[in-house]
């Protein structure tokens, strides 16, 4: 199954994907539809109006997700050809709700930023509250997964040894278009290839499959800190090519569009624009 939120005159919608058509679920947003009773399982057989997905307008994917944790340095060839050890855990930080943009929506370039950069990633979407999660409980707690770029300045990210400030500006991480259950890309520990492209040259380009901590991994280990709730968001980490790692290094620019796709998934497609600009 997919689901997506779609913006319509005036407001959103959740809805369900058959086809090249669209479903509509009598709830605002994915993550409303997770939080409902039944979740999934009622939105596989909610019926509403139908529209044609095509010229849909998608929204985030989970508007307001009361928690988006972010992974770092978790693709095990990236970290190898970087000449740094495996982690022994994963490397977190927290991105705000305000940096969400639907998967065709511009990103905004700061004013603040001479180095920004670009992140492909898997993302999971968490489908039921969940503490301290064993094996089997992660893996029942994972909705499916989306499609993430966990857009980042570099100047500001590497101020201090935390990254918080490099990764949270308004309106720079495109999320969606789809929330895709486990079932339909072989289950909670999904092996798909990812890429990123700029200006239609390839970028980054792997498989979710070389995660060193995977989905499952991931739910148990922040789960042990703090709840996870419908709707939160697992962005699992970026592998190889990004513009800091280059020689010589390379930074979007207004007018540059960025194309991160994850097979199975989906594909967002987002334009760079300066701050401010119409």
């Amino acid at each position: 199954m997919k689901l997506a939120t779609i913006r319509l005159a005036d407001r959103t919608a959740a809805v369900r994907v058959e086809s090249n058509s669209l479903v509509e679920l009598g709830l605002p947003d994915v993550g409303a539809v997770l939080a409902a009773p039944g979740g999934l399982a009622a939105a596989a057989t909610a019926d509403g109006p139908r529209l044609s997905i095509s010229g849909a307008d998608f929204a985030p994917l989970v508007p307001r997700p009361s928690k988006v944790v972010c992974v770092g340095l978790n693709y095990q060839k990236h970290i190898k050809e970087m000449g740094r050890d495996l982690p022994e855990h994963p490397t977190l930080f927290c991105k705000f709700s305000d940096t969400l943009i639907g998967a065709h929506d511009d990103i905004r370039r700061p004013v603040e930023t001479e180095q920004f950069d670009w992140e492909a990633e898997l993302a999971v979407v968490i489908g039921r509250q969940v503490r301290r999660a064993d094996a089997a409980a992660a893996e029942a707690a994972i909705a499916g997964f989306t499609v993430l770029n966990d857009v980042t300045c570099r100047d500001w990210q590497f101020r201090t040894r935390e990254w918080l400030q490099g990764k949270n500006w308004d309106s720079t991480t495109p999320v969606g278009p789809f929330l895709v259950t486990s079932d339909e890309v072989g289950g909670p520990r999904p092996a798909l290839d990812i890429r990123c492209e700029v200006n239609g040259q390839v970028m980054q380009q792997d498989n979710t499959g070389d995660l060193l901590f995977d989905p499952v991994d991931l739910v148990r280990y922040v789960s042990t800190m703090i709840r996870l709730n419908p709707g939160d968001v697992i962005a699992t980490g970026t592998p190889g090519g990004v513009g800091h790692a280059r020689t010589p290094q390379v930074f979007l620019q207004p007018g540059d569009v960025v194309v991160t796709e994850i097979e199975g998934l989906g594909r967002l497609e987002n334009r760079v624009v300066a701050e401010g600009a119409a």
